[in-house]
């Protein structure tokens, strides 16, 4: 199954954590805490832990994210976790991974699994998918 919608971020939070010992490389590193808002067939809010190695002015790096999505996806209601990373030599998106955590689903999405994509369109729109099913019993029981 396919689900799609459009995202908003409606909160981005710095972090000062860094690694010990630091390691000094051309790219920084940062974390960030992040929130955000989700419409479509996916509606809900996500709450996201974002680590980047990224250049501000030549917009080069590259990110990883793990969310947790509260809301429904094509309908069905719960909760779930999700990776992804993609890269940037400025004008694109590549080396991409979206991955569904196995065994995070609860409620209606107990037992999903799959992955997805992001997007982000010329007008600055941020699209998301998830390609998903489920298992044949969900790890917690719930039909």
């Amino acid at each position: 199954m396919r689900a799609s919608g459009t995202f908003t971020v409606t909160s981005f939070v710095p972090s000062d954590l860094k690694p010990v010992p630091e390691v000094d490389t051309r790219l920084p590193m940062g974390v960030a805490t992040i929130v955000k808002s989700f419409e479509g067939e996916i509606t809900g809010r996500s709450t996201t832990l974002f680590t980047a190695a990224f250049d501000q002015t030549a917009g080069v790096g590259t990110y990883v994210a793990l969310e947790a999505f509260d809301g429904a996806v094509g309908g069905r209601e719960g909760t779930f976790n999700f990776v992804h990373s993609a890269a940037t030599s400025g004008d694109d998106r590549v080396n991409e991974f979206f991955a569904i955590a196995p065994s995070s689903g609860t409620g209606a999405l107990a037992g999903i699994r799959g992955g997805g994509g992001l997007a982000v369109d010329g007008d600055g729109t941020h699209r998301i998918w998830f390609d998903f099913d489920f298992d044949a019993v969900p790890a917690d029981g719930a039909q």
